[in-house]
């Protein structure tokens, strides 16, 4: 990712960082499941209170939160984006207020509706199951009826995202 310091706009920052204080709750939970979580990811309760990775058969009602740079930070120096908890981590899990998040496929407006990818659809290449879009795709997506987009995305995909309301304490 390329920072830009001097200039007429501003990047929004990495995914998974908070972008607006201090309306904001981010609770920690351990991971589960068997690999690695992205910051930015979003998430739902697995088994005995640990958060896995939103998957094709979660709904909306499922979401959780999302993964959060809060506490652990990036482990790669030279590309930040790319931080991530490991099975049985003390996860950050941000749950309501604004964070910067990945939109993969659609223009994020001010206000607009906020989905998550659940099935593949080879028509939209750059939609990935579990990610975050601004378009509705059929079946192929579910709708955060808590969530809503801040404005438009950045030159690296990166936008923010407001959880309104806790949806699973």
């Amino acid at each position: 990712m390329k920072c830009q310091v001097i200039g007429n706009g501003m990047n929004h920052g990495f995914a998974g960082s908070y972008s607006r204080q201090p309306d904001m709750v981010i609770d920690t939970h351990p991971l589960g499941g068997s690999g690695a979580v992205l910051f930015g990811t979003p998430l739902v309760y697995g088994t005995d209170g640990a958060v896995i990775a939103f998957g094709p058969a979660n709904t909306a009602a499922d979401f959780v939160g999302i993964a959060s740079r809060q506490i652990k930070s990036a482990t790669n120096y030279l590309n930040q984006n790319e931080g991530a908890y490991q099975p049985l981590d003390a996860a950050s899990v941000f749950k309501h207020g604004c964070i910067n998040v990945l939109c993969n496929v659609g223009t994020p407006l001010l206000g607009g509706k906020a989905y998550i990818r659940t099935a593949e659809n080879a028509a939209i290449p750059t939609g990935k199951i579990g990610g975050f879009e601004a378009a509705a795709d059929g079946t192929n997506t579910v709708e955060l009826t808590n969530c809503e987009w801040r404005g438009g995305k950045d030159v690296n995909g990166v936008a923010e995202l407001r959880i309104k309301t806790i949806n699973r304490a």
